[in-house]
């Protein structure tokens, strides 16, 4: 049996983000007015009942970080077969994604607007979920603010011990050194296997559309690299 692993709220004071005002549209309000009770989900630190959430028993995908939501809302209209969950601290992002989603006609989609850390500790039930998606996470370059980059060993034993046997942990990121960084992490994570042929990065997936932040990478000259790994 695989340890739940341990994050104290109390003792969590250091945050992979920095909440950011940004500016938020009308448009954006009005959906965060009048869409929220369609898609979304107020925190609460109490399990999800998924197949009650969604009215059916479907595997489901939690993107976390979801940015302004294009990824996710285009993977729920492409895929009504799958449930989607996003998790998003910046409003705006959770506006921009709700407009899409109603523009869609999505039935499939949820969103909480919270810390990943507490939607996944609280919320998510041990192996419940058939994928994570984590895409372009702010690389916190410099090394004194290493500490604040989501993808630590505790995040991903808590993250690993959410998914089914045979779920899937995916990441993208355009920062060499993140990269580097994401696949020792994930290495030490026992409950993690690489899907990689070579124990390292793959191919883009087929369900991840190139984003922004990757099409400026290329402008950049980055490299973008794609780690997947399975739950044993």
């Amino acid at each position: 049996m695989t340890r739940t692993p341990d994050i104290e709220p109390a003792r969590r004071t250091v945050r992979s983000y920095v909440v950011r005002g940004g500016r938020i549209t009308a448009a954006q309000e009005r959906a965060l007015a009048e869409l929220w009770p369609a898609f979304g989900l107020d925190y609460s630190p109490q399990p999800l009942q998924l197949q009650q959430l969604y009215g059916r028993d479907a595997p489901c995908t939690l993107e976390i970080g979801f940015g302004n939501g294009s990824h996710l809302a285009a993977r729920a209209a492409a895929e009504p077969e799958r449930n989607f969950l996003g998790v998003e601290v910046h409003r705006p992002g959770v506006g921009h994604l709700l407009l899409a989603a109603g523009a869609a006609g999505v039935a499939n989609l949820r969103v909480i607007c919270h810390d990943a850390v507490d939607v996944l500790r609280e919320q998510i039930p041990p192996a419940a979920l058939d994928e994570i998606e984590i895409l372009f996470p702010d690389p916190w370059p410099k090394k004194r603010h290493h500490k604040r980059r989501i993808i630590q060993l505790p995040f991903v034993e808590l993250a690993a011990s959410r998914l089914v046997r045979g779920g899937r942990l995916h990441l993208a990121t355009d920062w060499e050194p993140y990269a580097a960084h994401m696949l020792e992490v994930l290495a030490q994570c026992a409950a993690l296997t690489n899907c990689s042929a070579d124990g390292a990065y793959v191919e883009r997936p087929a369900t991840r559309a190139a984003t922004r932040f990757e099409r400026r990478g290329h402008r950049l000259g980055h490299t973008v690299r794609d780690l997947e790994f399975r739950r044993r």
